[in-house]
């Protein structure tokens, strides 16, 4: 069976889009989102073989998606636009699938048996789009948030709860998010400071060498960051 996710904030295209794909024995609806929120929840929680992907969503669209998605476990992507021109032309240069909306099925079936003999990754979908991080989505709560990467001065990693971005001027602002720590290293300009830290150089007041051989960073927001002696070489200052 083929994981299969849909992500599209039309209703009636999830569910007719759904409706078609299930008609296919050997794929497996595995969820349906709404938005990229949800979408980057799912998959990296549920790991699906392929995303059906809209492109035109509010807020985040398909396109600012890939990057907030680990390359390493990418799954198979299928645009899904209605609009989209400007994509087009690079979809087709590159080999990328894409549906046009309102889905055909006899178009659609031309997708799914390409799916069937190969569900494996494409890394020309990576190549072919920017995948630096501008915003971030973030929540607190039950308030979902997008942040710029700009404002962020510290993201670290609890085994419990997950990744954290620390935020504001004085540091105080403090959010969760579902991108996991390795998108920052690949799509940001944070630097990986510790196993389980990261920290973004515009916010370093000054860093300190301990005498055990690791480090410790200072913000401007009065925080104190761990470096760790596998990460020196990224401060050499301190190396």
């Amino acid at each position: 069976m083929i994981r299969t996710m849909i992500v599209d904030d039309e209703p009636n295209a999830r569910e007719d889009l759904e409706k078609k794909i299930s008609a296919d024995p050997e794929f497996d609806i595995i969820g349906t989102c709404a938005n990229a929120f949800e979408a980057i929840r799912d998959i990296n929680s549920k790991q699906p073989d392929v995303v059906f992907l809209d492109i035109d969503m509010p807020k985040i669209s398909g396109i600012e998606m890939l990057s907030m998605l680990d390359k390493d476990s990418m799954p198979r992507i299928v645009f899904v636009t209605a609009h989209g021109e400007y994509a087009i032309e690079a979809f087709k240069k590159n080999a990328i699938d894409f549906l046009l909306k309102p889905v055909k099925s006899e178009r659609l079936d031309i997708t799914l048996t390409r799916l069937k003999e190969n569900h494996q990754p494409q890394p020309v979908v990576t190549e072919t789009f920017p995948t630096n991080l501008t915003f971030v989505p973030c929540y607190q709560g039950e308030r979902y948030y997008l942040i710029n990467i700009k404002e962020i001065i510290h993201a670290f990693s609890n085994p419990i709860t997950g990744v954290h971005l620390v935020t504001g001027d004085s540091g105080q602002e403090e959010y969760q998010t579902n991108l996991p720590l390795k998108v920052f290293d690949d799509n940001s300009p944070l630097k990986r400071c510790h196993r389980q830290h990261m920290i973004n150089p515009d916010y370093i007041k000054y860093i300190e060498k301990l005498d055990n051989g690791l480090g410790q960073i200072y913000t401007y927001g009065n925080h104190t960051i761990p470096v760790s002696r596998n990460f020196m070489d990224n401060f050499p200052s301190i190396a």
